[in-house]
């Protein structure tokens, strides 16, 4: 199969996000929690204290889960946030260096113009390779078009 060829820049805003694994981890948090509290509410001998702990856990793995599916990049006019798991982090088109997406990264990683890299979780290829690799390039073809991005290594292209 051949990649559909490049047009440009995606229109703005214009938001990143691992939706596979975000609905894998946000499926399987409620499937755990509604299995967790039937349990507590169907187990006779336990007190209702017993029964709000089950509930409490149950819905503290959810919380764990919901925040592990928060990554996201929103690319906008101004520039780019870059929301991970517990830090959100606002840059301007111009900080931005450089997007990469390397064979074998678990995430993308964005160079800045302070000679650091930020991961960015909101583009990752571990269950949608490709789709991770089409989001690289329009988050790449966005900072090229309205930063001092630079070409930028990216899987197959």
């Amino acid at each position: 199969m051949t990649p559909a060829p490049r047009t440009g820049p995606p229109t703005l805003p214009a938001t990143f996000r691992p939706t596979l694994t975000r609905v894998v981890l946000l499926t399987v948090g409620l499937v755990m929690f509604v299995v967790i509290t039937v349990v507590a509410l169907a187990l006779e001998k336990l007190s209702a204290g017993e029964r709000t702990s089950f509930v409490f856990v149950a819905l503290l793995f959810f919380g764990v889960l919901a925040l592990l599916s928060r990554p996201r990049i929103v690319a906008d006019e101004a520039g780019v946030t870059v929301v991970n798991i517990t830090r959100t982090r606002r840059l301007a088109w111009a900080e931005i260096v450089r997007v990469n997406l390397r064979a074998g990264d678990p995430w993308v990683f964005l160079d800045l113009s302070d000679g650091t890299s930020l991961p960015a979780l909101g583009i990752q290829p571990g269950i949608a390779k490709e789709q991770a690799i089409r989001d690289a390039r329009a988050l790449r073809a966005l900072a090229e078009s309205h930063g001092t991005g630079a070409d930028a290594g990216t899987e197959n292209g």
